[in-house]
């Protein structure tokens, strides 16, 4: 089922038109053959990340969206759902879905993990979980912005810091960039400058979550210990999605800490 294109984008006269064009421009133009839902989900995804849609604004209506976008109001109800799953928008009862508040703090150094826990005074390791090729999750193709059901390097492991373990770490790449998973002996981003694809920008999310008994297990902590969860979305220069990184840190052992300049 294609999508109604707007005649003229300058036509729009709200930023929910401005919104719904966007929108549609975007699953109009896609070459991407996966289901409609996610397409849409993905599209409303980008328009929160880049500001297009802000924090505590309202999502147009499904049925507005069914309209405009010529798309079932079940397909617009699924890419809602998977949207409330990420916590990117909040469905209320009894009033219209809005894009969740979250306190957000720039954090201006694209570095990995070993860098970083150098820089800090400590000698990074880890330990192999699991690697290889794998099937994307929905989470996982959503956030590299690949069609569903797309194959991905997936690499788990476990991160140390003086030999402590603390945190688990599971970094996504599209297989187009990295075609072996056994070719990241070390650090990812040294594997991927080695490719000529060193990430160039990205954002990060952070926020809070509490052990399973499993993870538990592997950082040596007690189940419901504290976690940070940080959500790292990376790019190359020409915009393509590059990376996606979950690491999940003990958080009785370490803390994110920033520069605050006047």
């Amino acid at each position: 089922m294609s999508s109604k294109l707007p005649q003229d984008i300058g036509e729009a006269t709200t930023p929910r038109d401005a919104l719904l064009d966007r929108l549609a421009i975007s699953l109009g133009g896609s070459n991407d053959h996966s289901p409609i839902y996610m397409r849409l989900a993905m599209a409303l995804a980008d328009a929160i990340d880049g500001g297009h849609l802000g924090r505590g604004r309202s999502l147009p209506s499904e049925r507005l969206l069914a309209e405009r976008l010529n798309i079932s109001r079940v397909s617009v109800r699924r890419a809602i759902a998977e949207l409330e799953g990420e916590g990117r928008v909040n469905r209320r009862h009894g009033a219209r879905t809005v894009v969740q508040t979250r306190v957000r703090k720039d954090l201006p150094n694209l570095t990995g993990f070993s860098d970083e826990i150098r820089a800090r005074g400590m000698e990074p390791s880890f330990s192999w979980i699991s690697r290889g090729t794998v099937i994307g999750t929905l989470h996982e193709t959503m956030a590299l912005g690949l069609p569903v059901q797309t194959e991905v390097i997936r690499l788990i492991r476990v991160r140390h810091a003086d030999g402590i373990p603390i945190a688990l770490e599971r970094a996504v790449v599209p297989k187009s960039i990295l075609p072996d998973a056994m070719l990241v002996t070390d650090s990812l981003y040294a594997t991927l400058a080695s490719l000529n694809a060193r990430p160039h920008h990205g954002f990060q999310r952070i926020r809070a979550d509490v052990m399973s008994v499993a993870e538990a297990e592997l950082l040596q902590a007690a189940p419901q210990t504290p976690m940070l969860v940080a959500e790292r979305r990376c790019f190359l220069e020409d915009g393509r999605a590059i990376e996606f990184t979950e690491t999940r840190y003990n958080g009785k052992v370490y803390d994110f800490i920033s520069d605050l300049h006047l």
